[in-house]
C-alpha cells in the first residue's frame, strides 16, 4: 500500500507540479519523453491505473484518505494528505473528487495500430474546446466505438479538463494523432484513412448530403466518420477527399448541433 504522507502545507517542491503550470509544460515535463497529465477525482484516477498509467504522486484530503482507489498504487507512490481549504486557496481550484494524481503519459500510439482491426472510428479535425473532446470520448466508450483519430491542431485529450469530461474514458478508448502536422493532415489525412479500408463520411452542411441514417452508411464494413471544427467545422478539402457527406436532419430552422451532440447522435446511428 501506497504510504500517506501528512502534509501541513502545500506548498513544499513535491507537490509544485499540481500548480503554476500550464498544459503545455506538463506535457513537455519529460521531453523527450512523454509528459505528464492530471487525473482528476477517484473513477478518473481508477480507470488510469487499470489502463497501466504510471503514478507519479497522489494529493489527496482526510475524507478520502481510505479510498481503496488508494490501496492500488505502487508501495513507492507518495500520497500527499492536504488540508482541502490550504490546497483550494494555494492550487488555486477545488480537488475534484478529494482526490487529484499526477500519471506519466504513455508515447502516443501509431496510427495503423489504432486502426489494426477497428471497423468503427470518430475523427475529429480541429476540435479546440476540451469539454468537446472530453463529452466525445466518453459518448465513444459508451458506444464501443473502436479508435479516435485526432488531427493536429485538436486539444490533447489527456488535457485537465478533457479527462475530467471524459471521466477517464481518453485512457480507455484507443487514439493518436494522425499526422505531424495541419499541412500533412490537410495533404493526406483522408488518403491515409482510405487505405487502411475505410469509408469516410463526412459531416457538414452540403446540398449533395444524404442522411446519418441513410442505409448506404449502414451497410459499409469499416466507417470513418469526420467531425470539424466547433466554429467552422470541416474544410473543404477534407470534405471534398470524403466519400460521402452526411448530415443529421433538423427541425425549427435550426441547422447545427454543437459537435459533441452530433458526434454522439451519428456515433449512435452506425453502431446500434
Amino acid at each position: 500500500m501506497a504510504k500517506i504522507i501528512n502534509t501541513p502545507s502545500v506548498n513544499i517542491p513535491e507537490l509544485a507540479i499540481y500548480f503554476g503550470n500550464k498544459e503545455i509544460h506538463l506535457l513537455r515535463y519529460f521531453e523527450p519523453e512523454p509528459g505528464i497529465f492530471i487525473a482528476e477525482s477517484r473513477n478518473v484516477i481508477e480507470i488510469a491505473l487499470r489502463q497501466g498509467y504510471e503514478p507519479i504522486s497522489m494529493v489527496t484530503v482526510e475524507r478520502m484518505a481510505g479510498d481503496s482507489v488508494i490501496d492500488m498504487l505502487p508501495d513507492t507512490t507518495p500520497v500527499y494528505l492536504v488540508d482541502q481549504r490550504d490546497a483550494e486557496k494555494n492550487f488555486g481550484y477545488m480537488l475534484p473528487g478529494g482526490m487529484l494524481c499526477a500519471m506519466r503519459r504513455k508515447k502516443i500510439l501509431p496510427l495503423p495500430e489504432v486502426l489494426n482491426n477497428a471497423r468503427r472510428i470518430i475523427v475529429l479535425e480541429d476540435v479546440e474546446n476540451p469539454t468537446n473532446v472530453g463529452a466525445i470520448f466518453r459518448t465513444a466508450a459508451a458506444l464501443g466505438i473502436d479508435g479516435i483519430i485526432l488531427s493536429p491542431a485538436c486539444v490533447d485529450p489527456l488535457y485537465r479538463r478533457a479527462m475530467r469530461v471524459s471521466v477517464g474514458n481518453a485512457c480507455l478508448v484507443p487514439w493518436t494523432f494522425a499526422c505531424r502536422d495541419e499541412k500533412e493532415w490537410q495533404e493526406k489525412g483522408i488518403a491515409l484513412l482510405k487505405e487502411e479500408g475505410f469509408t469516410t463520411v463526412a459531416m457538414a452542411l452540403r446540398e449533395d448530403n444524404i442522411n446519418i441514417d441513410d442505409a448506404i452508411i449502414r451497410k459499409q464494413d469499416k466507417i470513418a466518420l469526420i467531425m470539424g471544427n466547433e466554429g467552422f467545422g470541416l474544410c473543404d478539402a477534407t470534405i471534398a477527399a470524403c466519400d460521402y457527406v452526411a448530415k443529421i436532419p433538423m427541425m425549427n430552422g435550426v441547422d447545427s448541433l454543437n459537435v459533441a451532440v452530433a458526434a454522439g447522435i451519428a456515433m449512435w446511428e452506425f453502431t446500434r
